[in-house]
Formats: C-alpha cells, sequence, structure tokens
C-alpha cells in the first residue's frame, strides 16, 4: 500500500480534540504533514499546554493513522502550543456612563485623604454634578462610616439580564465601599490578587448610572491596587493629598512620580495640603503650623503642579467625618467654604485637563509595559 498525504488526512479526520464537535481537519489544527516512505511526521497546533490534553491528541493521532492509514507506520507528532490571548473586556473600556474617574491618592497614612475625597464628592454634588466614590482603600475602608451608612447594605439590581450592585447614596452621593460587605471589626486579610479582584468587582459589577465625576479612594502608598485601577480603567487624573510634614512629602513625591510613569501617564491635576495649618478660636488672625509652613506649596512648584487648597487643621472635620455628616455640609461655615473653593479648584483643573491633553490609556502589560 501507498501512503499518502490524502490518505493520512483521511485518517485524521476521526480525531477531534477534547470538548470540540469538529474534526482536527477540518478546524484547520494540521499545520504540516511530512511522509518518509510509511513513516508520518505531523505538525498539529493545539491550545491547551497540559501534559494530559497533549498526551492525548498524540495517542489518538497514532490510533487514527494505525487503524484507517497503515497500521506499521511509525507516527511522530509534533505539537504546536498557540494559547489564544484572552481579551480582557476590562481593560481599556471606560465605565458606561461615567464621565470623568479621579484618583483621590496620598503617598502616606493618616494625611486625611479620605476625609478630603468625602467633602470633595459632597461639594461637587453640591455643585450640581452627578457624583460617585469607590472606597478602594480595600484594607481600611472608612468612605461608609463619613457618609453616615455604617452598618448597611447594598442591594442588587438587574441591568440588561445581568445582576449588578446597586451603590447606596447618602448627601446625593452614590457609594460603594469594601465597607459594606465586611463586619466593623473584622480585618481584611487578602494578598494582592484578592484585593485587585475585590476592586473589578467594584468597578464592574455595579450599576452606577449616569456620573459625571467617578471619585476612586485609593490605599495609601503606590502597591497593588494602584496598579490594577491603572490596568482596568482610564483615569481621567489624579489628585494627591498630603500634610506638610517632610515625611509625608517625601512620601507625596512617589505618589505623583508613579502616575508619572511613561507606562502610567495619568495626569495629575494638582496637590491638596492637608493639615496646613491651626488657628485657636480665641485667636482666630494666628495661624500655628504645627506640621511645617508650606510644604506642600514647595513640593507642587518643584514638581510643576498645581497647590488646589491648603486645608487648615479643623475640629469640627473630625467631628462631621466620626458622625457620618461632611463638614462641607455647614455651608455657613468657613472651612465649608474653603472645601467647597477646593471643589470648585478640581473642576477646574478636570476641564483644564479634557480640553488640553488626550484621553488617558490603560497600562496595557500583555506588551511588557507597567510596574513591577
Amino acid at each position: 500500500m501507498k501512503l499518502t498525504k490524502e490518505v493520512v488526512i483521511a485518517a485524521l479526520e476521526h480525531v477531534s480534540f477534547p470538548n470540540e464537535e469538529q474534526n482536527i481537519v477540518e478546524i484547520g489544527a494540521i499545520k504540516n504533514i511530512q511522509l518518509f516512505g510509511s513513516d508520518v511526521e505531523l505538525d498539529i497546533e493545539i491550545k491547551n499546554p497540559t501534559l494530559q490534553y497533549k498526551k492525548k491528541v498524540e495517542v489518538d493521532c497514532l490510533k487514527a493513522i494505525h487503524e484507517h492509514a497503515y497500521e506499521k507506520s511509525k507516527v511522530k507528532v509534533n505539537l504546536i502550543v498557540n494559547v489564544p490571548v484572552k481579551e480582557n473586556l476590562i481593560k481599556g473600556k471606560p465605565i458606561p456612563g461615567v464621565k470623568n474617574i479621579i484618583a483621590v491618592s496620598s503617598g502616606k497614612g493618616g494625611v486625611g485623604k479620605s476625609t478630603i475625597t468625602a467633602n470633595l464628592a459632597v461639594g461637587l454634588s453640591h455643585l450640581g454634578y452627578k457624583v460617585g466614590v469607590i472606597d478602594a482603600d480595600i484594607y481600611g475602608p472608612s468612605m461608609h462610616i463619613m457618609f453616615g451608612l455604617e452598618g448597611e447594605s447594598p442591594l442588587t439590581v438587574s441591568v440588561e439580564g445581568k445582576s449588578k450592585i446597586k451603590p447606596l447614596e447618602s448627601f446625593g452621593v452614590k457609594l460603594l465601599s469594601i465597607g459594606f460587605f465586611a463586619q466593623s471589626q473584622q480585618a481584611v486579610v487578602w494578598r494582592g490578587p484578592m484585593a485587585s479582584k475585590a476592586l473589578n468587582q467594584l468597578l464592574w459589577d455595579t450599576h452606577w448610572g449616569e456620573l459625571d465625576y467617578l471619585i476612586v479612594d485609593l490605599p495609601p502608598g503606590t502597591g497593588d491596587i494602584h496598579l490594577s485601577l491603572v490596568q482596568s480603567i482610564p483615569l481621567t487624573g489624579a489628585v494627591i493629598v498630603s500634610t506638610p510634614q517632610t515625611i509625608a512629602l517625601a512620601d507625596a513625591q512617589k505618589g505623583v512620580n508613579m502616575f508619572r510613569m511613561d507606562s502610567i501617564n495619568v495626569p495629575v491635576l494638582g496637590m491638596i495640603e492637608n493639615m496646613a495649618y491651626f488657628t485657636p478660636k480665641e485667636l482666630p488672625d494666628n495661624k500655628y503650623y504645627i506640621f511645617g509652613k508650606e510644604g506642600a506649596k514647595g513640593l507642587a512648584d518643584q514638581m510643576d503642579i498645581d497647590l488646589l487648597e491648603e486645608i487648615p487643621i479643623v475640629q469640627s472635620i473630625r467631628e462631621a467625618a466620626d458622625a457620618g455628616r461632611p463638614a462641607i455640609l455647614q455651608l455657613t461655615t468657613p472651612i465649608a467654604l474653603k472645601l467647597l473653593n477646593m471643589s470648585k479648584k478640581i473642576v477646574t483643573a478636570i476641564e483644564k485637563r479634557n480640553v488640553n491633553l488626550p484621553d488617558t490609556l490603560v497600562v496595557d502589560t500583555s506588551k511588557g509595559k507597567g510596574c513591577s
């Protein structure tokens, strides 16, 4: 019997990959057939690299040729693994209905980043914008407390046949926090991938509706959550919060540099100096620079970014946060007006950014870019 390629191909029509309906000839998996007398050498492309899968394909090919072509053929099967790159449905895709996404970040913990975020969100809402907040401080969520929603739980809603989380609302702001899903005294002990997955669920498994601004309250530092965020969604820009203290400024500088990395390239809208000074009620004309004077201003000048506002140490800000009513709600007070002015300046910075700069791209790790 003369062995031909046509005979080998006909034999291989009896072979199908596991869980595939079509045979390997129909799906074009056979890339090359070489005959050396009665010996056969095959190049076959597969998409599953596991040893068990490879062995089954090899055995099935040998069996098919021996049974349907020539039982004494020596058969060599070369398996070419071509695993398709899975498309990341998150990457590069803006959240439907959300116009601007702002990250509020700090290099160091304890500088009042979440307090600034809460007041900014309420300030934007007061200015007539539709606002949402994601508390992305997975390990230390506090936004649900600042908005008076401790102990509450979000419901689900069906959107186009899919179950989505419905954010809770408070003071005109839509809010979602990991604090809604963990008991108040429960420590969140997750490795980086778990925390990143939780962030993506807050972003993508939530029905945000139409928003002018979605503010993401990031954890301190420059870790997994930050990288996951810039890999997941195109940020409009970032706001850096710091105290004037030298140690805090050193970490704030790292935060600015992270967003400015070539592989991340998120515009830094500006810096907010929190706890800038203290003025006692009995001495309204005096300013005491407890953590240093104009430190954030100096860093902002050095890094060529705007200093958006200097927020003093005021007892009522802390009391309001603890009570679940952001201080900006008391619009007759000087500190509330200062916080509202901060919100206006951030709106101006975003509008300027959107006119002068192109849309931000997400970090594309599939091309070897990103952070390590």
